[in-house]
């Protein structure tokens, strides 16, 4: 969605020195949680930053609350906001015309009603389902209100076919229980495998150290234009092969099943060449991916215990750290079985996840799946205290 204005100028600058004033201010006195810092900073912060609404100023004291809720208990040195950063507008802030296809907008001089476009598909999304907040944000030139919408979710499907598994890994992205080696050829694009994705990650990590050395005003230009760009090539090869995922699955009538990888980086054991891939491959952005992605399309999820897939022989049970004579090699020790390790793991992975689907939504006299039963069982909340 497309506009331009300077009374929107003046609202992001604005904005964005509120929220500056207030993250010093809670970074002096120790105060992070949103009340106290609302009672702390709402009067001081409408009298230091001249055109200030109220429901702005209330906005910009939550923003800093929530920046620093996802930091360390340090919380030194104080979050920066910089001028011209993303500010978030909630119903009170905006109102929509959408048969007119125009929104009113706050800004310190009033509000300003401006036309927005779109792609067509997130056209209808606006006109058909409902708005939650949006960020106000200018970028190379244009203005952009990135909005939230809320979707429909349906029930999840009972996956007739079983489950689809996916292993995740550092060699391979991922490798599903179908033999497919994401990315590869199954996804569109010019990268071709995961050798191509580690070779480019680290031609821009030696990029980013000879351009930290060098500190000249020329290298921090460089290192600016180069900021974020290998996040968008993680995050828009995570939302192809999870976007592939959940087509297959959808296709086959099968879940998805994926490992929990929660703490893996201290729980597993890697080279000291190793170290900083694993520390910084985006694990947990892929399986949010495809959890919400299976979510809207109704296919199941599951996550399961990533103990042993690895070692683990899908035919005949047989676990053995002997099953894996190399990195990318299985073989059984007991029944024969041998294939490539991330494909076996991905076996693995799918038998689980039938057993998971099976405990949570096995039959009971009440006609209730186990998952529904517990949660209907539980007393509720006691309203008043003792």
């Amino acid at each position: 969605m497309r506009f331009s204005g300077d009374a929107l100028t003046a609202a992001i600058l604005v904005c964005n020195q509120a929220a500056a004033f207030v993250s010093r201010l809670a970074l002096q006195q120790r105060t992070f949680a949103v009340l106290e810092l609302h009672r702390l900073a709402y009067h001081p912060v409408r009298a230091q930053v001249a055109g200030l609404g109220a429901r702005a100023a209330v906005r910009a004291i939550a923003r800093v609350a929530g920046a620093y809720a996802n930091r360390r208990a340090t919380k030194k040195p104080a979050h920066v906001f910089r001028p011209y950063g993303a500010v978030p507008y909630d119903a009170r802030l905006m109102s929509w015309n959408r048969d007119a296809r125009i929104v009113s907008l706050w800004t310190p001089t009033g509000r300003v009603t401006v036309p927005y476009t779109g792609r067509p598909e997130d056209l209808k999304a606006v006109e058909a389902l409902p708005i939650g907040e949006a960020d106000l944000l200018y970028r190379r030139g244009v203005w952009l209100l990135q909005v939230a919408v809320t979707l429909p979710e349906p029930a999840a499907r009972k996956p007739i076919n079983g489950f689809m598994g996916v292993d995740q890994g550092v060699a391979n992205l991922a490798v599903t229980s179908d033999g497919a080696v994401l990315p590869g050829t199954a996804l569109p694009g010019p990268v071709g495998g995961n050798g191509h994705v580690r070779t480019l990650r680290e031609r821009r990590h030696r990029q980013r150290r000879r351009l930290q050395r060098k500190g000249t005003p020329a290298a921090r230009r460089v290192l600016r234009r180069l900021s974020g760009r290998e996040h968008r090539m993680m995050t828009d090869l995570n939302h192809q092969i999870s976007k592939y995922v959940v087509r297959e699955a959808e296709r086959t009538g099968r879940g998805i099943a994926l490992e929990d990888l929660q703490g893996i980086r201290g729980r597993a054991r890697a080279h000291r060449l190793q170290r900083r891939t694993l520390r910084s491959w985006a694990f947990a952005q892929q399986i949010e991916f495809t959890r919400y992605k299976a979510a809207r399309v109704g296919v199941a999820f599951e996550l399961v215990d990533p103990a042993y897939t690895s070692q683990a022989c899908p035919t005949c049970g047989c676990v053995s750290r002997a099953n894996r004579p190399a990195r990318g090699r299985f073989v059984c020790t007991r029944c024969g079985l041998a294939g490539h390790a991330d494909h076996i793991a991905a076996r693995n992975i799918a038998a689980r996840g039938v057993a998971g689907w099976a405990v949570v939504n096995q039959p009971h006299a009440t006609g209730l799946p186990s998952a529904r039963r517990d949660r209907e069982s539980k007393p509720p909340a006691s309203a008043g205290g003792s």
